[in-house]
Formats: C-alpha cells, sequence, structure tokens
C-alpha cells in the first residue's frame, strides 16, 4: 500500500494530519506493507521569503478577518494539535516563502531522509519557530538529519535545483483536483481530505488493505499432490 501525502511545511492541519495518520499506521497490523511518500505543496507560492508580519496579520490578511478573529483562529488550531501532542506557538511564527524547504526535502530523497527532514521541518516551524526562509537554518535541519550541510547550502543557493522535482509534484496535484492541504492518495485510488479525525484514517487503512489485497477463491477438490516444506500429500 502506498500513500501519498501532499502538504506544506507551513499549514498548521498538515502536521496534525500528519500525526493523526502516524498513529493510525501505529495501530495497523500490516504497517510494515505500507509506503508514505510526502508530497511537495505551497499554499501561497507568491509569499515573499521575508514579511515584515507576523502570523496574525498575515491570516488576517490573506483570509480576510480582524486581527482579533485571526488570533482566535490560531488559538482554536492550536488545541486541536495539543490533542496530537503538539505544541504550536503562533506568537512567534515566522511568515515565509517555503519554495526553498521542499527543494531540500527533494534533495534529502536521494538519501531517504525526506519523512526525517520533513517531521523536522514541520516541527521547527510550528514548536521552534524557526525562518523556513533562512539559508543557513534549512542547513541546520539538513544536518541534523544525518545530511552534508554544505552540500545542503549549495542545493538552497541554486534556484533551480531540484526545483522541478517540486513542481512535478505541485502540477499531480493539480492533475488529481487537489486545492488544499494535506490531501492523501492511497494507491492512487481513494483520497483523503484534510486532517481528517483518527477513526478516518484508521477505516481507510482497513478497507484499502481488504479490496486490494490479492484475493483468490480456492477451486482444488482435495488437498492432494502439494509438496511443503514439511511433506507432499499424496
Amino acid at each position: 500500500m502506498k500513500i501519498e501525502v501532499w502538504s506544506d511545511f507551513v499549514c498548521p492541519f498538515c502536521y496534525i494530519g500528519k500525526r493523526r495518520l502516524e498513529k493510525a499506521l501505529d495501530n495497523f497490523e500490516h504497517r510494515e506493507n505500507v509506503e508514505v511518500e510526502y508530497k511537495s505543496f505551497e499554499l501561497d507560492p507568491n509569499s515573499p521569503v521575508n514579511s515584515e508580519k507576523t502570523i496574525h496579520e498575515a491570516i488576517a490578511e490573506k483570509y480576510n478577518m480582524s486581527l482579533d478573529e485571526a488570533k482566535k483562529t490560531n488559538e482554536n488550531i492550536g488545541n486541536q494539535a495539543k490533542t496530537v501532542g503538539l505544541t504550536y506557538h503562533f506568537d512567534n511564527m515566522i511568515p515565509t516563502n517555503t519554495f526553498m524547504a521542499h527543494r531540500l526535502v527533494k534533495f534529502a530523497k536521494k538519501f531517504n531522509k525526506d519523512t526525517a527532514i520533513t517531521e523536522q521541518l514541520l516541527h521547527g516551524y510550528f514548536t521552534e519557530n524557526i525562518n523556513l526562509g533562512d539559508h543557513d537554518t534549512l542547513a541546520n535541519i539538513a544536518e541534523s538529519v544525518g545530511l552534508d550541510r554544505e552540500q545542503s547550502l549549495e542545493i538552497l543557493h541554486d534556484e533551480n535545483a531540484y526545483a522541478k522535482e517540486v513542481r512535478d509534484d505541485e502540477a499531480l496535484a493539480k492533475k488529481y483536483g487537489v486545492s488544499g492541504v494535506p490531501f492523501f492518495i492511497i494507491n492512487s485510488k481513494y483520497a483523503i481530505s484534510g486532517a481528517q479525525p483518527l477513526e478516518t484514517f484508521t477505516s481507510a487503512l482497513e478497507k484499502v488493505w481488504a479490496e486490494e489485497k490479492p484475493q483468490f477463491e480456492n477451486l482444488s477438490s482435495t488437498d492432494n499432490g502439494v509438496c511443503t516444506d514439511d511433506s507432499c500429500n499424496v
């Protein structure tokens, strides 16, 4: 079973959805048969790398709400995060463009470090309030998961490095009609949109496994004429 997850590092529900999927997988009997791949998605490709706004101001402007409404919205999302063991510090979050971070993940994928660095980038942004638009900060994250720091910096300074891989993910999302994240596609056939409750992920895993695993109808008339490691039935 393969699960593709489109997400962005500044999307609060993406981190919540990630945790709920992981919890469902922890309790899934066939976890060893499941591959999870994280795909790139930019919520706002035109957002500046450097912004003078707070996250509350950015949200208020983007969704045409008052500053108080934005703060209340973020507080509510933070409370949801707590239910899956996450701590969000909205007051000190740094709005930025995530294209560099997505390119870095594609580089990390060469070394099977994409899942590890995805977790660190999400944790860094929401809990530690790191600047995802800063080269040195991103290089530190890369180094923390076992990637070469200097090589990571080279990738980050080259705007074309791994850009195609990110754009390919986004083009595929568009083909599937994905307009918001997190978005989960299982076996290129089943979709889950948003940070759904744990029960939704659990039931989806069970449903897909039951429907997709090979099912054979045994038409044999007897058990004879079969050899196993123990014996041959005559």
